[in-house]
């Protein structure tokens, strides 16, 4: 192998792969990682770092595994038992939507929100000389100012 080859081979071997990977590299790498790089390519994203699709199954995993285990608590709680139901599963998705994904407020809602915040002017800049600082009792220059020192080595 010359060294044009090895260097071109090293370089694409750091870089992140796109829709083009050959099928060496296609059966090395997880069924899950590929389809996360086709799911990021399906979406126009062609450059991100390697530890992406890492996260994302990552938090694809931590997340089915907790549906799960919530759907076998609410399987639990049933009279007849007959395994997880595709009820379970969407009774669980339910009840985590509720406290793990908070919904984002209306875009009309915010500008209208930010358009009354922004009606109050700001108070004007005091022409003075020198650093500008907040009001004393909020500065660590401020009079009688003290830090409690703990003696715990000397205790010892």
């Amino acid at each position: 192998m010359t060294t044009s080859a090895t260097s071109a081979t090293a370089a694409s071997s750091s870089t992140v792969p796109s829709g083009n990977i050959d099928t060496t590299q296609q059966e090395d790498t997880p069924r899950d990682v590929r389809l996360l790089h086709l799911l990021l390519a399906s979406q126009a994203i062609h450059q991100y770092e390697d530890q992406v699709p890492l996260q994302l199954m990552d938090f694809a995993y931590r997340y089915t595994r907790g549906v799960l285990k919530d759907a076998m608590i609410h399987d639990s709680g049933k009279k007849t038992k007959k395994g997880l139901t595709v009820e379970d599963i969407r009774l669980a998705i339910a009840a985590r939507t509720q406290y793990q994904f908070k919904p984002t407020a209306p875009k009309e809602l915010m500008l209208q929100l930010a358009a009354d915040r922004n009606k109050k002017a700001l108070p004007q800049v005091m022409g003075s000389w020198g650093i500008r600082l907040p009001p004393e009792k909020y500065c660590l220059t401020a009079k009688e100012w003290d830090i409690e020192e703990n003696n715990t080595s000397s205790n010892q």
